[in-house]
């Protein structure tokens, strides 16, 4: 699995010298990617926003309707941080859990109905393992039930001016009706960085430990570079991300929605800021260089969106090429973001489709069922990078268990395995039947 941060934090030099070498109008090309569209038609939407001036630098269907997943948490938070500037919460206040929000599909903290935790440990889980429990127990705690929570994530959406926002939950997961768009994302990541800067830093966090347990970020960008924000998956809305950086102090947003695979997803929103900063020091050594906006690919999607079911997590996203070219006008140059979808590239991207999440990964074969949990336990903590987003199992094969991780591309799959070999630990790649 690809080190994100410390890539980042590479190529973001790597990236402004390459750019700036280059004498007007010759291109600037920072890495190549095939086209997302091809493998997410429906579903892909961007934006790329300077969080100080609010000036939009790309956008992609940044108006058309996305189901959030788990960015919806992005809400919760910033109206636990309200709370908190108010003076109606403490970080050492209890959050207790309901049998509602017990129930709550993973990913979550686990904590039985009954129990608490602090409002600390509750905005933790929220940031790091995407906790939908904590995120449900955290809406009751401030309006008493998960609806009326969610009547006020609706209502402070549209203060912010979100204009195609409308929340049912408060942590993602899957209903039709929870709806907001790349834009809003923006708009709502830019403002709780505005308005409660002090609490921002919990969306860096890399891990938080509770009780004795080391729970690592889903958001694997974070590091040198990226300081926020939130990731989130469902199978109807794909994988989502915020993100943002700061750069010769300048701090962009970005915004990826509908992405086929974890990794792409996050290489997509890496190399969108690193086009951003490039524009935004470009413009400061005294080029003359305009954005231009939604010029790209078909007309934007209409029609009513499918259902989605009840699955919710976290992964990835595949194909984008991205360049920085001079244009031989006396006006400007222009910054060219091109999304290059031929027919063999949509036939190629449609095969992986039905492919790309049925290969799986054996991490061991052991005699008791009990061992077999065990190791899955053991792989999902220690190598949360490389097996996030699968799904571990047991399998009987005689008298002996098999642990077995499925939902990998064949490429991730191969990956995970080199991780765990390289730590000495058996690992073999299954091919789909």
């Amino acid at each position: 699995m690809i080190q994100h941060a410390r890539r980042l934090f590479l190529a973001l030099g790597l990236a402004a010298t390459t750019a700036f070498s280059a004498a007007t109008p010759a291109a600037a090309q920072i890495p190549d990617f095939q086209d997302l569209m091809a493998a997410s038609q429906t579903k892909y939407a961007a934006i790329v926003v300077d969080a100080k001036s609010g000036e939009i630098l790309y956008a992609k269907h940044a108006d058309s309707p996305r189901y959030p997943a788990s960015i919806t948490k992005i809400m919760t938070l910033y109206l636990t941080f309200e709370q908190l500037a108010a003076g109606k919460m403490r970080l050492d206040d209890r959050v207790a859990f309901s049998p509602h929000a017990a129930a709550q599909a993973p990913s979550k903290l686990g904590v039985r109905s009954g129990d608490s935790v602090t409002v600390n440990e509750a905005i933790s889980a929220m940031t790091t393992l995407s906790a939908n429990d904590a995120a449900v127990a955290m809406g009751e705690k401030i309006a008493g039930t998960e609806s009326r929570f969610a009547a006020l994530m609706t209502l402070r959406a549209q203060e912010l001016g979100m204009q195609n926002t409308h929340f049912v939950n408060a942590n993602g997961l899957p209903d039709s009706r929870n709806l907001s768009s790349a834009r809003d994302i923006a708009i709502l990541s830019r403002a709780v960085m505005r308005d409660y800067p002090q609490y921002y830093h919990y969306f860096s966090l890399e891990a938080f430990n509770f009780r004795g347990r080391e729970i690592g970020s889903h958001n694997h960008l974070l590091g040198p570079g990226v300081d926020g924000l939130k990731t989130g998956f469902t199978n109807a809305s794909g994988f989502n991300i915020a993100i943002s950086g700061v750069r010769d102090n300048r701090r962009l947003i970005v915004v990826v929605m509908g992405g086929p695979t974890r990794v792409s997803r996050d290489q997509n929103a890496e190399d969108l800021l690193l086009t951003g900063f490039n524009v935004q020091r470009r413009r400061a050594m005294g080029e003359k260089i305009v954005v231009a906006q939604n010029m790209f690919g078909p007309q934007e999607l209409s029609g009513p969106i499918v259902r989605p079911p009840s699955e919710q997590g976290d992964g990835d996203q595949d194909q984008l090429k991205i360049e920085l070219t001079g244009q031989p006008s006396a006006r400007s140059a222009k910054i060219d973001v091109t999304l290059r979808k031929g027919r063999d590239v949509q036939a190629a991207g449609e095969r992986a489709k039905v492919v790309k999440a049925k290969w799986a990964v054996q991490v061991g074969e052991f005699r008791s069922k009990s061992d077999a949990h065990a190791q899955i336990a053991l792989v999902e903590k220690k190598f949360s990078g490389q097996f996030d987003g699968a799904r571990g199992a047991t399998d009987k094969a005689g008298r002996k268990y098999k642990a077995v991780f499925t939902g990998f591309t064949e490429t991730d799959a191969k990956v995970a395995c080199r991780a765990l070999k390289a730590k000495r630990l058996a690992c073999m790649v299954i091919q789909p039947a």
